[in-house]
């Protein structure tokens, strides 16, 4: 977790979910795999144990972790499953809506859509 920058934009506890949560997605945090305790976390970006409780009891409720007594939490089996379905019907739901105005207001066909661009200097 690594280099973690703060917004004003919404709750630190929220944040550091969105992080462990991004972290499942990549394949950096498997199945089976330790969160780094709730101490740990405190201590090394300087937040109060409760804000890390707080992300990490979300990430539970939500069965991405679970916790086992005595050593901590770990990544569910299910985790990156659940999280990809999720974040599919996420982008359907809130995203695509959005692309596909894009789409229509640009007129553009499936044949632009799909056709590949040339490259040039600035994506080559």
């Amino acid at each position: 977790m690594s280099g973690i920058q703060w917004s004003d934009g919404a709750p630190i506890y929220r944040q550091l979910k969105e992080r462990v949560v991004a972290m499942m997605l990549d394949g950096v945090l498997k199945p089976g795999d330790a969160l780094p305790s709730v101490r740990q976390v405190a201590a090394e970006y300087q937040l109060n144990p409760i804000t890390v409780s707080r992300a990490y009891q979300e990430l539970a409720d939500e069965a991405l972790v679970e916790k086992r007594r005595g050593l901590g939490m770990y990544v569910t089996e299910e985790a990156s499953k659940k999280l990809l379905a999720n974040e599919r019907e996420r982008f359907l739901r809130e995203e695509w809506p959005l692309v596909m105005e894009r789409i229509t207001r640009l007129g553009l066909s499936m044949d632009d859509l799909l056709r590949p661009l040339p490259l040039t200097r600035s994506n080559a």
